[in-house]
């Protein structure tokens, strides 16, 4: 079902001010029929009384057809069952008296923008949930919305339990569909948004890791949820919008607004990277070592500074090793007489 735009015009103001006009003439109808009754013209009397009274009970339906329509909202209206169309434009409206507005996510709260806490309360099944006054008017916001699910606890293409969490920015853009083509469009939201990032995050490991094919090229990569945020996040946005452009929805933005390992093994993994850190530092530390002997060997040859045999030298760059190895400052020894 494609949205249509609801052709009724702006005359929410003039069918305002003809109904009270003519609820004032009604009343004003009451008491001269009653002074009718009085002067014995109970003809004329009981018929302008009768109009009279009849008004005044059902002038009402009047202004069940008037519906105010602020920037960036919009009201689904249905009568007798049928879709008759969707008031956008923001103005005072007046419609058929017997149209109603449909908002089956009018109820429900999620942690997003727009679903604000108030004092006002609605029973549910599990207690009392808060909701804004603006989400009992069946009105659908069509502005921007942002969507912060809770944390999910997710396996990593390597396996490892880590968890993570996303902040969606979405529309609606079509709220026919919206509407119609789901129960609730806010909760369809909510569930496609944890099974898409469910399924994005078991093609990506937490770090880069070997022989992993993120891509699905065939070849290894070095994508990885903590590396390519971008990327993974770009993907989790697409991943979504294929799953509720039927609902009528449109995602603007996704973002990892959360990303760690799993408790259980939190402490385990950061020893990894510990080990890990010392191991290349050590790797540098040896590679600067070795070139610093090298260099200290070739300036004393070539300036001639001391006749070096192969003992000398091997005792030379042990204690060189040591002094730009070591985790400790060097103790010096001095040695005042012959190496040998």
């Amino acid at each position: 079902m494609n949205e249509k735009i609801y052709k009724g015009k702006k005359n929410g103001m003039a069918v305002l001010i003809l109904s009270i006009l003519l609820y004032a003439a009604a009343f004003a109808g009451v008491v001269l029929s009653g002074i009718a009754l009085d002067e014995g013209n109970s003809a004329l009397g009981g018929i302008g009384m009768g109009i009279s009274v009849l008004y005044v009970c059902i002038g009402w339906i009047w202004w069940c057809g008037l519906k105010i329509i602020k920037p960036q909202e919009a009201l689904v209206l249905t009568l007798f069952g049928n879709y008759v169309g969707t008031l956008k434009d923001e103005g005072f409206y007046w419609v058929n008296p017997f149209c109603s507005a449909v908002n089956p996510a009018a109820r429900t709260r999620l942690s997003q923008s727009g679903d604000v806490k108030t004092a006002t309360s609605i029973p549910a099944a599990q207690g009392t949930v808060q909701v804004s006054p603006e989400a009992l008017s069946k009105k659908i916001s069509l502005k921007l919305m942002t969507l912060s699910n809770s944390k999910q606890k997710i396996n990593d293409c390597l396996g490892n339990p880590i968890e993570i969490a996303i902040a969606v920015t979405w529309r609606v853009v079509d709220t026919a569909k919206a509407v119609f083509a789901v129960d609730n469009y806010k909760e369809y939201l909510s569930l496609q948004c944890d099974s898409a990032l469910r399924d994005i995050v078991r093609i990506y490991p937490y770090d880069v890791a070997q022989n992993v094919d993120t891509t699905g090229d065939g070849v290894a990569d070095e994508g990885s949820l903590r590396g390519s945020s971008e990327v993974v996040a770009n993907r989790i946005k697409d991943e979504i919008q294929k799953r509720v452009t039927d609902a009528g929805m449109e995602i603007e933005e996704a973002r990892i607004t959360y990303l760690a390992y799993a408790t259980e093994i939190a402490a385990v993994m950061l020893q990894r990277q510990q080990a890990s850190a010392i191991i290349d530092a050590r790797k540098m530390i040896v590679d600067g070592a070795v070139g610093m002997v090298e260099m200290a060997l070739e300036r004393l040859n070539e300036k001639n500074v001391v006749e070096l045999d192969e003992e000398r030298k091997a005792a030379m760059v042990s204690n060189l090793l040591v002094v730009l190895c070591g985790n400790h400052d060097a103790q010096p020894v001095v040695n005042s007489g012959s190496l040998y």
